[in-house]
């Protein structure tokens, strides 16, 4: 629904970078609401958050709001999202396998594997047909 509701939001604001902040704004309208109702309290060390975690997230996450704004148009829902879990699954199997960014380690076994590949062939399918 995110992309189909961006996507028109796209068509009304004529850009995929306008869409895309008009998302963003009102996420994080959400989540200060949502902070504020909980009466959270604010973090006291910010200045030990490294600085490729401030950015890394956020830029990240922009670029995939975007992209999802301007895919679908093109390659269709179903692929998009499609390469995108194709995409994230296989970052996963990278991260679980190294312990990368502080994960516990799993290594990629043939039954992972496999199945990191079927996903790969339903994209291909999604593609094809």
């Amino acid at each position: 629904f995110q992309a189909a509701i961006n996507g028109q939001l796209r068509g009304h604001l004529g850009s995929p970078m306008w869409a895309a902040l008009v998302s963003f704004a009102v996420g994080i309208s959400a989540i200060a609401l949502a902070l504020l109702v909980q009466r959270a309290p604010l973090p006291t060390n910010l200045s030990a958050v490294p600085v490729w975690q401030w950015l890394g997230g956020g830029l990240l996450g922009a670029s995939y709001i975007v992209l999802s704004i301007m895919l679908p148009p093109k390659l269709g829902v179903a692929l998009t999202f499609g390469l995108i879990v194709a995409g994230q699954l296989s970052m996963s199997l990278l991260l679980d396998h190294y312990g990368l960014l502080g994960f516990a380690q799993h290594a990629i076994n043939p039954w992972r594997a496999l199945g990191a590949a079927l996903i790969v062939a339903g994209v291909v399918l999604i593609r094809k047909f």
